[in-house]
This record gives C-alpha cells, structure tokens and sequence, in this order.
C-alpha cells in the first residue's frame, strides 16, 4: 500500500504544478514552487507543501490566500486527471526548508570568512 501512496503523491505533485502554471491566473501565486506531497494512508487528505522565495512576510501571507482561495478549483482539475476513487482534501502548508538551507549557506560562508581572517 506505502508504494501507490508515493505513487499518488508524486502524480498530485505533477497535476499540481501543471494546473498552478497553466490554470491559476491569480498574481498572488506566481510565485509559488511546490516542493512535496504527502498523503494520508486512506489518501483523504493531501498535505502539499510549498516554497516562495521572498523572505517578505506580506508577500507570504497573499500567496497562502492565494492558494487557499484556488483550493477547490485545484481540487475539481485534480479530479479530472487523477484515477482515484476520490480525490484528496488540499492543505496547504509552508515549506521552510529552502530558508532554512539558504541560513545554513550564509552561517556556512560567514565562517569561512572569519577563518579567512583569522589565518592572515
């Protein structure tokens, strides 16, 4: 059962980034890069998690609206391609990953630099 779990959560990823480039037309989501999926055993619920690149918190909260209003359309496209018995509930969730990873490169460089320093 694990196996065609991760293999619905990969095909939601694919329809999902599809439909937010070709469907979607609010500007609050262009910006908005899906990063994973991760469904529940009975695939009820899908949590998709996604990434914006700007560190701005108004900016953040527009695009959670965003997506949070094209929920439904989402969901009624996603049923269309998807062959499931039923189509999973979307909850959107922030990743955080890619901020975190770019504060580890800066403490990283930041380092390096004082090494630097230090050894001249």
């Amino acid at each position: 059962m694990k196996h065609r779990i991760g293999r619905v959560e990969g095909e939601i990823l694919r329809e999902l980034t599809k439909i937010l480039r070709k469907n979607i037309r609010d500007p609050r989501v262009n910006d908005v890069t899906i990063t994973a999926v991760e469904c529940t055993n009975d695939l009820s619920y899908a949590t998709v998690y996604y990434s914006i690149l700007s560190e701005d918190a108004k900016k953040e909260e527009e695009a959670a609206a965003g997506l949070n209003k094209a929920k439904g359309m989402m969901r009624h496209l996603l049923g269309q391609v998807l062959t499931v018995y039923k189509v999973p509930e979307l909850i959107f969730k922030r990743d955080n990953s890619v901020k975190y990873g770019s504060k580890i490169d800066r403490l990283i460089a930041e380092v390096k630099k004082q090494d630097e320093n230090r050894n001249n």
